[in-house]
């Protein structure tokens, strides 16, 4: 019997938490992206954080478990996660703090990756209603955060960082050529 043997990657860790946050109560949820050559072989391809309510300091603490197993034929679209921070204010309302991402690391090994957000800016009237009311502009596609599709025309700020401790097991890609140290 023949079977073909795909390269795999196996990623094991936590969202430990964010800070530099300008909002209290963040959560975050995640999602993991890749190109079609790729596979999830098991885990989660998505998830979401409890609502940390910080006593002490900006940051958060979340501590949420990562763990996905995917294979591939080739390195095109490399997996990668992306974020949306959110806060929960004292009417159990939803308020964007940022979106990011970041690539999983190419390299086997424990790594701490910390991942810049950015939220969108709208209008005057926009701020001045957020101010007041809570809400303001978010994407109507999500895709937006993780390609170069449209983002460069986009008013953004700043915003705070969310933190990861991330696990990486590589197999079988010397079978296609790659090295890996």
């Amino acid at each position: 019997e023949f079977s073909v043997v795909m390269a795999e990657v196996h990623l094991i860790g936590e969202l430990e938490g964010a800070s530099g946050f300008s909002c209290p109560n963040l959560f975050c949820r995640w999602k993991l992206a890749h190109g079609s050559a790729w596979k999830v072989l098991e885990g989660r391809r998505e998830g979401q954080t409890q609502v940390d309510h910080p006593q002490d300091g900006d940051f958060a603490k979340w501590s949420h478990p990562i763990d996905v197993h995917l294979a591939t034929r080739g390195l095109q679209g490399w997996p990668k996660l992306y974020f949306q921070v959110w806060r929960e204010d004292f009417f159990g309302r939803s308020d964007l703090c940022g979106y990011g991402f970041c690539h999983v690391p190419s390299t086997p090994g424990e790594h701490h990756v910390t991942c810049l957000t950015w939220k969108p800016v709208g209008s005057y009237w926009d701020q001045f209603t957020a101010f007041f009311l809570g809400g303001g502009p978010e994407l109507r596609t999500e895709e937006v955060v993780h390609t170069s599709q449209d983002r460069q025309r986009l008013r953004t700020e700043g915003g705070g960082s969310v933190h990861l401790r991330l696990g990486v097991l590589l197999r079988n890609f010397d079978k296609y050529g790659v090295e890996v140290h």
